[in-house]
């Protein structure tokens, strides 16, 4: 049997006509459904950035928009020696709460805790109203940028440090194709996407109406060029959860799931 045929005889006998049992499972997990899935296809739980079975990746269903990867930027303005002096707090944590409040926003609903994320996370093709923007540089990075002049926020200039008053600060930068550093964990996006997606290629799960799965589908291999041109057309777009009081960035970069289903090229039931 081929690797394909091994996952849709595995996708038969323990997924098809189920529903995900998620009783025993954190309810405030939101991958718990994800997980049980994996389970079913003998994929244990990680955190590495290659395929997930025999050269594929596997792609849980999602309501609305699916992620590629949790994917945090290589620098930060406030790991940048040139500026990290100027965020308040002894290590990278601490400065990256620092970072927050002035890049991002209170949210009243969690007392308000500062995220950056929601409306301050920049995008493709325009300044948001904290002055931010996604750029592409002609040697394919991504880069998140600041200025001051766009920052639409009537309290800026007691917000932002004064050496921070500036155009074009870039505040975080993700390496394209090549990282100049040779560790692990800061590997460029190239590298983050292909080990994931340009193998085999990537498969997912489908239910029916009454939430039982009912099919398997299959997509091509994307390679970082067909990648970073949906990131340009902002159909795959950065979706920052970064906040207060927790060290993980969470850097999702997402893509909402009729291109998924965009990119489906064969289907078993």
């Amino acid at each position: 049997m081929t690797a394909k045929e091994q996952i849709i005889d595995l996708f038969r006998k323990n997924v098809k006509g189920k529903s995900p049992n998620v009783e025993n499972r954190n309810p405030r997990h939101d991958g718990k459904k994800g997980h049980w899935l994996e389970e079913q296809f003998g994929i244990s739980a990680n955190a590495d950035n290659e395929a997930d079975l025999w050269g594929y990746e596997l792609k849980n269903e999602t309501t609305s928009k699916t992620t590629f990867g949790d994917w945090s930027a290589n620098i930060y303005v406030f790991t940048n020696p040139q500026y990290q002096a100027l965020f308040e707090g002894q290590n990278k944590a601490e400065k990256q709460n620092s970072f927050v409040k002035i890049f991002g926003k209170p949210n009243p609903q969690k007392g308000d805790r500062y995220s950056w994320s929601g409306s301050p996370c920049p995008k493709i093709g325009a300044y948001n109203y904290c002055g931010q923007i996604l750029e592409i540089t002609p040697s394919k990075d991504i880069v998140a940028l600041y200025s001051y002049s766009q920052d639409q926020r009537m309290d800026k200039a007691n917000i932002i440090p004064q050496a921070l008053q500036i155009e074009n600060l870039e505040i975080a930068r993700w390496y394209g194709e090549h990282s100049p550093s040779s560790k692990r964990t800061d590997k460029c996006l190239k590298a983050k996407l292909e080990d994931k997606f340009n193998d085999k290629g990537w498969f997912t799960c489908k239910t029916n109406t009454a939430g039982k799965y009912e099919k398997i589908c299959f997509g091509k291999p994307i390679n970082y060029d067909e990648w970073l041109r949906l990131v340009i057309q902002g159909i795959v777009f950065f979706d920052s959860g970064m906040y207060e009081g927790n060290p993980r960035p969470y850097s999702q970069w997402r893509a909402n799931n009729n291109l998924w289903d965009s990119l489906i090229i064969e289907s078993y039931e």
